[in-house]
């Protein structure tokens, strides 16, 4: 799934489920020795899925850990994000020249767990978006693509910023048809390329009851 959201300089590796294979370094052992087994599995899964994808741009295999706010701690000169839900993992990687920042996430295609949690992600006029949306397509839960595709905005604009950005600091606006996003940035965003970045624009996916959604912004489109 993950690999038709993005381009391809950016180099992805997905499983659904763990199938058992992947093995963790002593470091990122010690962190989760005190786990639960699902949080184990996961881990371990989406780290070999991880080193598997940086094995395809030419770094050796080593330990993967988690940094500020759990972002992943990555070689010089990689970019890249990970992702992991019940039944999905995922993890994409690329090079630095070629890339500027990647977010990816995945979700069960299911509604957003209470009425809260949509205040606190959507806004007025993201939510009016969801009913129309719904009415077009009752299949998918659009209140969780859109938490989706602000986890992968976030996932983009942290490593750049080094800054948090809450949920109503980002508009979205999806489009049924093409399978994108665009998210507006409504807090001032960093220079890329000598230019403001204003916003991201992304991919998303609804199949097999996951939600997936990318962006990768390149270097040569500063814009976003």
């Amino acid at each position: 799934m993950i690999g038709s959201l993005l381009p391809a300089p950016v180099v992805t590796a997905e499983a659904f489920g763990d199938p058992g294979t992947s093995q963790l370094f002593p470091e990122e052992a010690e962190l989760i020795q005190r786990a639960v087994p699902e949080r184990r599995r996961e881990f371990t899964t989406v780290r070999g899925l991880a080193r598997a994808a940086l094995g395809r741009l030419g770094h050796a295999p080593a330990p993967i850990l988690p940094g500020v706010r759990g972002a992943p701690q990555l070689p010089r000169g990689v970019v890249g994000s990970m992702t992991h839900c019940r039944g999905y993992r995922a993890a994409a990687m690329a090079h630095a020249r070629d890339v500027v920042t990647v977010g990816i996430d995945a979700e069960p295609n299911l509604p957003l767990p209470s009425a809260g949690v949509v205040e606190m992600v959507l806004s007025a006029g993201e939510r009016a978006h969801v009913r129309h949306l719904t009415a077009l397509r009752p299949a998918v839960h659009w209140d969780r693509l859109i938490f989706s595709a602000k986890e992968s905005v976030f996932k983009a604009w942290f490593p750049l910023t080094g800054r948090e950005l809450d949920f109503p600091q980002a508009s979205l606006e999806i489009d049924l048809e093409s399978g994108t996003f665009h998210a507006r940035l409504l807090v001032p965003g960093p220079e890329v390329a000598r230019t403001p970045l204003t916003g991201f624009d992304g991919r998303w996916q609804v199949d097999r009851g996951l939600i997936v959604t990318a962006i990768a912004l390149h270097r040569e489109d500063p814009d976003g």
